[in-house]
């Protein structure tokens, strides 16, 4: 499978998250402690806002995140208050480009961790309920991307939930269709530079591991001592797969069968289930 983490709040250099967490997402590429895989190498991406809001940068490669110059080089000078990063464990799609994480169009950036189970056997139905002027933009081979055509063409940018629960409601009608008994598995994070989006489900109803981190204010009582956490606002949070240290208090495990809404002034988690689409 893969690891992510989605930030949002105070602008803050990429590295700050990517390298510096005692279990940063870069440590995760080699040693994730609740991954299907502990190795996670086959690529990476990084997307952010910055001074252009209408759409985000996106920068991925095949190579893995640990030895990369580049990414390196990127996370020690963009600055960024949203951004999303991404390390790749193949399910069976191909090691390229196209197929990393995190995918964007328009204004809107997502990744995903899981799988759709059977997924050769299940392309070809999914591919043909993508809408014809959004087939074009796609361009790798992944169910990952596959996933977010067909949440754009449910509407995405106008109910993101309803639109990844009407994607699931397919995903999920297609596999039993083709005798598939646990179609989807997917922990997923969307935004459109405003708001971002976070879902933990799973067919079986065992999904992935994510978590979300404690409000600021809350671990600053807890930790007055800890100096990141007096440079950033009250309104910063993290959504990862797996929590970047072992810092008390700091960590939330997302229920099974929700999904959260980061947002200005009060986020929000709520129940997720398909829909028919």
């Amino acid at each position: 499978m893969c690891r992510w983490l989605a930030y949002s709040g105070t602008p803050i250099l990429l590295e700050s998250i990517l390298y510096r967490p005692v279990h940063s997402l870069i440590d995760q590429s080699l040693h994730s402690r609740l991954g299907v895989e502990t190795t996670n190498g086959d690529g990476f991406g990084v997307g952010w806002f910055g001074s252009h809001k209408d759409t985000p940068a996106v920068v991925r490669d095949i190579g893995p995140a640990w030895s990369n110059r580049n990414l390196r080089e990127i996370a020690g000078h963009v600055r960024s208050p949203l951004f999303f990063a991404h390390i790749r464990a193949s399910t069976g799609s191909a090691v390229q480009q196209t197929n990393c994480h995190p995918f964007r169009h328009g204004k809107w950036m997502w990744m995903h961790n899981g799988a759709i189970a059977e997924f050769h056997r299940l392309r070809r139905h999914l591919v043909l309920a993508v809408d014809p002027e959004l087939f074009p933009s796609m361009e790798g081979s992944t169910d990952s991307e596959l996933m977010f055509y067909l949440a754009l063409t449910f509407g995405l940018a106008e109910d993101p939930p309803g639109a990844v629960a009407q994607m699931a409601g397919l995903v999920e009608r297609s596999g039993r269709e083709h005798g598939v008994e646990f179609p989807l598995q997917m922990t997923v994070a969307v935004t459109d530079g405003q708001r971002l989006w976070a879902f933990r489900y799973s067919s079986e109803r065992h999904s992935r591991s994510l978590f979300y981190s404690t409000r600021v204010e809350t671990l600053r009582s807890l930790h007055p001592d800890v100096a990141f956490l007096n440079e950033i606002s009250d309104e910063t949070r993290l959504i990862v797969s797996e929590p970047l240290g072992d810092l008390p208090g700091a960590w939330n495990e997302v229920p099974e069968g929700m999904y959260g809404v980061v947002q200005p002034g009060t986020d929000v988690l709520l129940p997720f289930a398909p829909r028919a689409a």
